[in-house]
């Protein structure tokens, strides 16, 4: 990915720091993890299993030969260490909302509805009351959704986690039929990336936020930390940081629900980034530029990348940057598709991929050049 002076007001930069890495989060052992399980998983793969690994969920098909046979498209995801910060300020209820709106918008991107839902509560040692806290919310999250909490599993493991803390993981199935799948292979030069608007991070990239927020150590200053004003942002820190994970179902449930059926391909924007997420969803001969003047990110970014010094390159590598979802339409579907979702905002195009970049960021607006 690059940042380009291609439009008024942008900066060309090739240098980037490692900052996630120093943080303890090395995304290129994550992508190296994938390559050297690959030829494993795929060796438990039989005419059922439709998409490899890489995409945002697993799809299943029940019947490996009906056309438009119902597909369960499962996956499975963490809140990662924002769990600090719900340890610290006890809003264990807002971790339930993360867990299961982050695995919601996964599936969502395959056009699957929401069946149900388990977790995986793991504690040192366990405190019912936190964990019913959490729990809860997950619940509630699942009634929003329309998918039943089935169950899980609570874990007690003496040893393994410090007093107080604890870990959770949530797992989700839905369903799509066959025929209305959507893994981007229509994509094509031309069409045009939507974006739903973020609320900010998310569930991904606290661990360098809580480094350059010195976020870390006894948990009375983080609490401090978390409860100081920043007139950056409008709101102490700690709001800034804990706000759940939103979901996305509505609206794209919507866009799914119409009969011309514009939407190509989505792409979940979670751990990786925009650089790692949207390819996920692109035919690997397409790439898609991107405006950052067409879309405005929350005030946590700009202040994660003064406080902490980072490059362009890796904040968009590592975070958000207050897109959540990306959806590709053809260009004669863009209005239909913001009169059904007025959020949605018009922040790139897809092109032809010409080398190894996949996401090419402009600084500014689109110019629109004469022909």
């Amino acid at each position: 990915m690059r940042v380009t002076p291609e439009v008024p007001g942008a900066t060309d930069t090739t240098d980037t720091t490692d900052a996630y890495r120093q943080a303890g989060v090395d995304i290129d052992a994550g992508v190296r993890a994938v390559a050297l399980m690959r030829s494993a998983v795929r060796a438990t793969h039989g005419p059922q299993v439709l998409a490899d690994l890489g995409y945002f969920g697993g799809l299943y098909a029940l019947d490996p030969v009906a056309p438009d046979g119902p597909v369960l498209v499962a996956g499975a995801d963490g809140v990662g260490t924002k769990l600090k910060l719900a340890f610290a300020l006890g809003t264990h209820r807002s971790v339930g909302h993360d867990l299961v709106n982050h695995c919601v918008n996964d599936i969502l991107t395959c056009g699957a509805r929401p069946l149900f839902f388990l977790d995986y509560f793991a504690s040192g040692k366990l405190e019912p009351e936190q964990a019913a806290e959490a729990v809860t919310g997950m619940a509630e999250a699942c009634r929003t959704a329309g998918c039943a909490l089935l169950g899980g599993e609570t874990a007690e493991m003496p040893g393994m986690y410090s007093e107080g803390e604890y870990d959770v993981a949530g797992f989700i199935v839905g369903v799509v039929a066959r025929d209305r799948m959507l893994l981007g292979l229509g994509i094509t030069p031309g069409d045009v990336a939507l974006a739903l608007p973020s609320n900010g991070l998310h569930t991904n990239g606290y661990s360098l936020a809580r480094k350059i927020f010195a976020l870390e150590g006894d948990p009375r200053h983080v609490r401090e930390q978390l409860y100081k004003y920043e007139d950056a942002l409008g709101e102490t820190l700690g709001e800034a940081l804990t706000r759940p994970h939103a979901s996305y179902l509505a609206e794209v449930t919507a866009l799914l629900e119409l009969l011309e059926r514009p939407v190509k391909g989505m792409a979940h924007i979670t751990g990786g980034g925009l650089l790692e997420n949207i390819p996920r969803t692109l035919p690997s001969s397409c790439a898609v530029e991107l405006y950052t003047g067409e879309w405005q990110a929350p005030p946590i970014f700009a202040l994660i990348q003064e406080r902490g010094n980072v490059s362009p390159q890796e904040m968009a590598r590592v975070f958000n940057m207050g897109i959540g979802m990306v959806i590709i339409v053809a260009p004669e579907d863009v209005a239909l598709v913001q009169s059904r979702v007025p959020q949605l905002v018009r922040i790139g195009l897809v092109t032809e991929r010409e080398g190894s970049e996949a996401v090419i960021l402009h600084a500014g607006r689109r110019v629109v050049r004469a022909t």
